[in-house]
């Protein structure tokens, strides 16, 4: 079983002349079969803290390791692959294939890891069904409401069966009833696959569904949530 471990690790940016620490200092660890929720307001750091466990950028000090392996010293082949076969990562942006069905877009990332059409497709037809889906496979995106695309999306970044789950905002765009169903599905198959997930967000509901919460303000984290951050959003 795997964990995902921060160490210290810090990421800053340069703005106007000024050094911007947007990770500073952070260590946290998420165990296997663990959710976590992690909150904070725009420009806190949290969706960069995000990115370094997905290896889209690197720490500039500190250690990101996941399965004990140091995330930083992957190549840049490396990182793809482990993007593509070991992590589902749900961004805010849905990233869909305009032109191609929910189910084809699904079975994106299966395809791009080497699978045939038809075994992609009967792989991801499950999960699409375990996002509600079911009636709406054969549906391009323009045919579907902005919260079946998430969904679209949150099934096609569980198809791989991946080692662990990076989620940006997966109940941004739906009604509350479904952002739950959505948070807790998440919950559950980490806990049956034994995979960490850490989820950013400001939906209220995921600190009752997560076994942890923590805040992050000014790329420092602390535990628990700060009530002010964690505020609804307006549903698609």
């Amino acid at each position: 079983m795997s964990a995902l471990e921060l160490r210290e690790v810090v990421k800053y940016y340069r703005s106007s002349g000024e050094v911007v620490r947007a990770v500073d200092g952070v260590s946290l660890t998420i165990d296997a079969g663990e959710l976590v929720a992690l909150y904070g307001p725009s420009g806190s750091g949290k969706s960069t803290l995000l990115m370094l466990a997905a290896t889209i950028m690197a720490p500039d000090s500190g250690s990101v390791r996941f399965g004990g392996r140091e995330l930083s010293r992957l190549s840049e082949r490396d990182g793809a692959d482990y993007r593509l076969t070991e992590v589902g990562i749900i961004f805010q942006s849905f990233h869909l294939d305009g032109g191609a069905s929910a189910l084809d877009n699904a079975a994106l990332k299966l395809l791009g890891s080497g699978k045939a059409p038809a075994a992609a497709a009967k792989a991801a037809k499950p999960w699409l069904e375990r996002v509600g889906l079911r009636e709406r496979a054969k549906h391009t995106p323009g045919h579907l409401s902005m919260g079946e695309r998430q969904r679209v999306a949150i099934a096609r970044a569980l198809a791989n069966e991946p080692r662990m789950i990076l989620a940006d905002e997966p109940t941004g765009n739906l009604d509350s009833r479904r952002g739950r169903e959505i948070l807790t599905m998440l919950r559950d198959i980490g806990r049956e696959r034994a995979i960490p997930i850490l989820v950013v967000t400001h939906d209220p509901q995921a600190a009752a569904v997560a076994d942890r919460a923590h805040t992050l303000r000014d790329g420092r984290l602390s535990d628990g949530v700060d009530v002010d951050l964690a505020l609804p959003l307006e549903s698609a």
